[in-house]
């Protein structure tokens, strides 16, 4: 339940850098204060550009932006107050971490004691303390990142806005990063917006996410329902693995559908998430690992309609979980992950198999243009 006003709202908010292609197209977003909002999709979705007009470094063509209800249009980034943390860090080199950190305050002209004060307590946020007389060279990767957040947070900005700022780190070191920047989000209680194009990140850190395409906001929403109900065929392709058949429906009734595949007579049952009339083209979409496998003929209870045969390809064991990939019979492969508890019970590559899962797991999308 809402509790307060916005503390950012989008109204109508159009970007064209040409007059003619809109990159952000009607934008109308609402940013909740103290939450942590990721703004996510492909390369040239228009989330970049939305974050670099909030922060006030592009300007949009159409529309308004309003930051505690008042108008962005002619104030200037510097007076915004809103922290900025780029992919790149942006640090001074010349300068050591703590002059950094201070940086936004004394530009500010914060009087030298209290600049030193708010410093150190900056440098405590991000578990930092006692690394002030360094320099940025002299710090790993991650700690650079975190003395990129630390100067954002020094001088306690409404918000502050992130533009994939955990891209140059490797795999492990992200993770780690991510679940960090998690619990100094859920420590300070700052609104946070961050950009990126990796869903994982996206699930793992976000009160929210905005999924863009083409310029529009296909689908707002928490994390779990993103993954586990989607609205959209795009949106079921973009966040998460899944699995994608195209086929017709059959029979719609009470928000199920039956659905025959394409180039086959199998028949399948899932859940109809937009309308559809029957015999109209669909897109199903359905996670692998709300799949059961197991060898041709030995039923383990799924409901009746809710199967495929086909047969496995090849096991890929991936430490905590395994992926199995089948071959449908007169269709495309198939993918199965099922936990490594589970990795005894599944058949010898060769073997024909049948797959089952439950309706409400299988998602039904009107096929995209």
């Amino acid at each position: 339940m809402k509790t307060s006003e916005p503390i950012v709202r989008f109204v109508g908010v159009e970007k064209s850098y040409d007059g003619i292609t809109r990159v952000v197209d009607d934008l109308d977003l609402d940013i909740e204060r103290g939450e942590f909002l990721t703004l996510l999709g492909p390369s040239g979705s228009g989330k970049t550009t939305t974050l670099m007009m909030l922060a006030g470094f592009e300007a949009p063509t159409g529309g308004q932006i309003l930051l505690e209800g008042k108008s962005l249009s002619h104030m200037p980034p510097h007076q915004r107050n809103i922290g900025m943390v780029f992919q790149n860090y942006a640090l001074f080199p010349h300068m050591s971490v703590a002059e950094n950190i201070g940086f936004p305050l004394s530009v500010r002209a914060v009087a030298a004691a209290d600049l030193a004060a708010r410093v150190e307590r900056a440098l405590d946020m991000v578990q930092l303390a006692g690394f002030g007389d360094r320099r940025p060279a002299q710090l790993s990767g991650g700690q650079q990142q975190r003395v990129a957040v630390a100067r954002a947070l020094v001088f306690e900005p409404k918000l502050i806005l992130m533009d994939e700022p955990l891209g140059a780190l490797d795999k492990q070191l992200r993770e780690q990063m991510q679940l960090e920047l998690r619990r100094l989000h859920q420590r300070l209680a700052v609104t946070m917006v961050y950009v990126t194009h990796d869903q994982s990140e996206a699930l793992t850190m976000s009160d929210r996410i905005a999924v863009f395409h083409r310029g529009r906001i296909q689908q707002l929403d928490t994390p779990k329902q993103m993954y586990e109900y989607p609205r959209s065929a795009f949106v079921a392709r973009f966040i998460g693995e899944n699995n994608r058949l195209e086929g017709s429906t059959e029979s719609t009734a009470d928000g199920r559908c039956t659905i025959r595949i394409r180039n086959s007579e199998t028949r399948i049952e899932g859940t109809l998430v937009e309308p559809v009339q029957d015999g109209g083209a669909v897109t199903v979409s359905l996670r692998p690992e709300r799949v059961q496998i197991h060898v041709a003929g030995h039923t383990i209870g799924a409901r009746r309609g809710c199967s495929l045969a086909g047969t496995l390809r090849e096991i890929v064991y991936l430490g905590d979980h395994v992926r199995a990939r089948v071959a449908l019979d007169g269709s495309e492969d198939f993918t199965v992950k099922r936990p490594i508890s589970e990795a005894h019970a599944i058949p010898d590559v060769g073997a024909a198999v049948e797959m089952q899962w439950q309706p409400e797991h299988c998602r039904v999308f009107a096929q995209e243009n």
